[in-house]
């Protein structure tokens, strides 16, 4: 489930259409200078908001720069706050211009992210030059030259966005202080915008220009010197060999490491962030969850704070949120739980994957994570109006209640209460069941902390791992034993960000990585690189947001409960385990499902998952926004890449590229707006009563930032057509790259095609699977000897 920040945790919601009336052109009084401007009302941020722009008239100019605007609020007896915007939509990879009051003068800074955590001084040479600027005691305003903003290179992440299409996409969010080292999170709204380019382009723009500052050039006059290689931070790693090594413990690596170690084989486990449940030696959340012996992690309400503080939760070196602690996405997500959709995988999986060849995986995590749809364990349900209304709605358009995890191929006109992985109510999954039996053997060794760099291998044999520190982890080499394999399971972006500086996927990719100044001197040599399409046929869910609101629906403030929570609430969850933070945030349910024929005669699977908040525009506190979720049989693909800075980001948007998918999204929310227009006081907000569906969902930005459901998939895709001869899988229907002998993919970017549903229990079920399948290429008798002690670095 996607939520919202700036800096920690940038999701921008999609407001094309909602603000188009708001768009207008704009002359400037003080300097004359016409702009394209966009204002954000009050709605969206207290006091409100105004960016402007203007082009060089010709677009074969220079479209490296441009005449800007800012207008934003000042607040408290200070007088103070900043505004901000990036320059490529989304905040990581994008060059980030933060303006704010200082002794009554308006200052800037240049920022820049990779990934999820505080921005960096940009080292670049973007340049802004101040034409005007004036404080008053609620606003400042700023006219200025940005040149060389739309193309950045920050210590070799390069990117850019050039005014050559028809909109510019700008995200922008605001605070209430004067910047701080570090950032905090912001707290005055954020949001993105479609900046349309040719209103924007100004005969004029030379003469405005001030004749002191040279015209520049197309291209930067100079690039910023790239930091050397680092060396590893941490301590030496423990002497030993391994038969299998699995990198990343997360939803795909701590079920397959369990079962590769009830073989007696010894096993290692590298989980590259810190321990996240209490019961691991994990420490984080607020003094009265560790006080009571647990942390942000085990206590369900407190799920969604990732949106707001992932510090030291999210990964730094990606550009969408990803849960780098132990237990990955199943420590941080919402922990939804579903039975797999056997339709899910005939549809995309090859022989040997298919649902009558997986049902024994299936039986297996289910008995071990049957899951729950009452996780206080009072058995009671709590604030459930949203649920109330919405199920009656969907009922008596001829919807049918089911228990979802009872009926699972029942995914069609049906809804339901969401069931949860979490059990004795706190967090579970495959933290509290496949790490807790593999910890008892003596045979398996975890070590946290401990990022990975590559594989080792000569051709295609792998004999180890390259690690890379981190705070208290390891550095050095881990060979493996003769027969041994590599199994990566760092996720989506982490598995394939491996490959990639292991010599494995496209060789534009490789050569990025060979180009880094990190990399570049110990890649392994050319002559050994193995071509494949790792990194392409990414996938996600396509999320389209609709908002309706009634009188019987009242918002529940999980937000406040991280450090001030109800007193009821609180004693009801340390002494029960009970009560509404025994329950997800914010406010999970009903989840309804929909299958819809597609325009080229495919079947189309919809999600629709509902929670009691608000989304922007919408700010009632009675407001309840639905996520659609299109799935199974959508035919866009998108793809992630990396780049000089070895930071991994999403290339191309895997969302409605083709217009059956666009037709089906289309479809879908006008079969949910007829089958909930008829219930009483149930009144839309998004989209407008002004505005058509399809004209809503077509406004919509296709960017990764508005439309991201953040389950990714696909990157290093299963299946028997070998992308070493033309073909487009990376890894066989063992898991086993192609081109090697032993190094194996087990996570969610194995998936050929995206599923019906949340994939946590999907990934879990496949490593399962695919455990079976590795201990079967080379079974061999008793144990080994010489099992070596658990061990936690921390």
């Amino acid at each position: 489930m996607k939520g919202t920040s700036f800096f920690t945790a940038a999701s921008l919601l999609p407001l094309f259409g909602a603000l188009s009336s708001a768009q207008s052109a704009f002359t400037h009084q003080g300097t004359g200078i016409t702009f394209w401007r966009q204002e954000i009302d009050t709605s969206q941020t207290d006091g409100g908001f105004q960016w402007g722009y203007a082009l060089p008239g010709t677009p074969t100019g220079a479209n490296d720069e441009y005449i800007g605007y800012i207008k934003g609020p000042l607040h408290g007896t200070g007088k103070v706050g900043w505004s901000g915007i990036s320059h490529g939509g989304g905040m990581p990879n994008a060059l980030l211009l933060i303006a704010y009051t200082e002794a009554a003068k308006v200052k800037t800074t240049f920022q820049f992210i990779g990934g999820y955590e505080s921005p960096d001084a940009y080292a670049g040479n973007a340049t802004l030059t101040q034409i005007s600027s004036t404080v008053t005691d609620t606003d400042f305003e700023l006219v200025y030259r940005c040149q060389w903003c739309w193309i950045w290179n920050h210590l070799g992440a390069e990117g850019s966005q050039v005014p050559t299409s028809e909109v510019q996409v700008i995200g922008w969010a605001q605070h209430k202080a004067n910047p701080t080292t570090p950032w905090k999170f912001h707290n005055n709204g954020q949001s993105q915008f479609g900046a349309q380019v040719a209103p924007a382009r100004q005969a004029k723009y030379f003469d405005w220009v001030s004749p002191t500052t040279p015209t520049p050039s197309a291209t930067p006059t100079s690039t910023p010197t790239p930091v050397g290689p680092t060396a590893c931070a941490g301590s030496t790693a423990p002497t030993g060999s391994y038969d299998y090594i699995v990198v990343g413990g997360g939803a795909g690596g701590i079920p397959v490491a369990d079962r590769l170690s009830e073989s007696g084989k010894k096993v290692l486990l590298i989980e590259k962030g810190p321990p996240s449940l209490a019961r691991f030696g994990g420490t984080m959340g607020p003094g009265w969850v560790t006080g009571a012996n647990l942390t942000r992690f085990d206590v369900p309400g407190l799920c969604n704070q990732i949106w707001v503080d992932s510090a030291g939760v999210a990964c730094t070196d990606i550009d969408q949120m990803a849960g780098c602690v132990l237990g990955g996405g199943a420590a941080v997500n919402a922990a939804l739980w579903w039975k797999p959709v056997p339709i899910d995988w005939d549809t995309n999986f090859p022989a040997g994957w298919k649902a009558k060849d997986i049902a024994g995986a299936t039986d297996r995590v289910f008995k071990r994570i049957p899951g729950t749809d009452t996780p206080s364990v009072d058995g009671k349900r709590y604030k459930q109006e949203g649920f109330e209304v919405l199920g009656k709605a969907l009922s008596s358009a001829g919807w049918k209640q089911v228990t979802a995890n009872n009926a699972p191929t029942q995914k069609n006109k049906v809804y339901s209460h969401a069931p949860f992985m979490y059990a004795n109510g706190q967090r579970q999954g495959p933290l509290g069941t496949y790490l807790v039996s593999a910890l008892t053997r003596k045979n398996f060794s975890l070590w946290t902390n401990t990022k990975v760099r590559r594989v080792i291998r000569t051709g295609g044999k792998a004999t180890g791992v390259e690690l890379d520190g981190g705070v208290g982890g390891y550095c050095g080499t881990v060979n493996l034993n003769p027969g041994g394999r590599v199994i990566l399971s760092a996720g989506t972006f982490g598995s394939t960000k491996l490959l990639f500086r292991s010599g494995i996927g496209p060789k534009a990719q490789l050569q990025v990585v060979k180009g880094s100044v990190q990399d570049g001197p110990s890649m392994i040599n050319e002559t050994q690189w193995i071509d494949l399409p790792v990194g392409l046929n990414l996938n996600d869910h396509v999320n389209t947001d609709v908002v309706v609101r009634h009188p019987n629906v009242s918002f529940y403030d999980f937000y406040q409960a991280w450090t001030d929570p109800f007193e009821a609430d609180k004693e009801a969850y340390l002494s029960k385990r009970s009560g509404i933070l025994a329950q997800s945030a914010p406010n999970i349910g009903p989840l309804f499902w929909e299958v819809i024929k597609g325009t080229d005669g495919i079947d189309r699977s919809m999600q629709y998952t509902a929670r009691v908040e608000p989304s922007p525009p919408a700010t009632d506190l009675t407001s309840m926004t639905i996520s659609q979720y299109l799935g199974r049989g959508s035919t866009s693909r998108g793809a992630l890449s990396i780049n000089g800075a070895l930071n991994m980001f999403v290339s191309k948007a895997p969302y409605l590229q083709t217009k059956a998918d666009l037709d089906a999204v289309i479809t879908g929310i006008t079969n949910i707006h007829a089958a909930l227009s008829k219930f009483p006081d149930l009144v839309y907000e998004v989209p407008s009563a002004n505005q058509t569906i399809t004209d809503y969902v077509k406004s919509l930005p296709l960017t990764a930032g508005a439309r991201r459901a953040n389950h990714w998939i696909g990157t290093a895709k299963l299946g028997t057509d070998s992308g070493l001869t033309g073909g487009t899988s990376v890894v066989d229907t063992n898991t086993q790259v192609y081109g090697t002998d032993n190094i194996h993919v087990v996570d969610a970017s194995i998936f050929p095609g995206h599923i019906v549903t949340n994939p946590t229990s999907y990934i879990v079920t496949a490593a399962d699977h695919a455990a079976t399948k590795i201990l079967a290429l080379s079974r061999k008798s008793g144990k080994r000897a010489g099992a070596v002690s658990i061990e936690f670095s921390s």
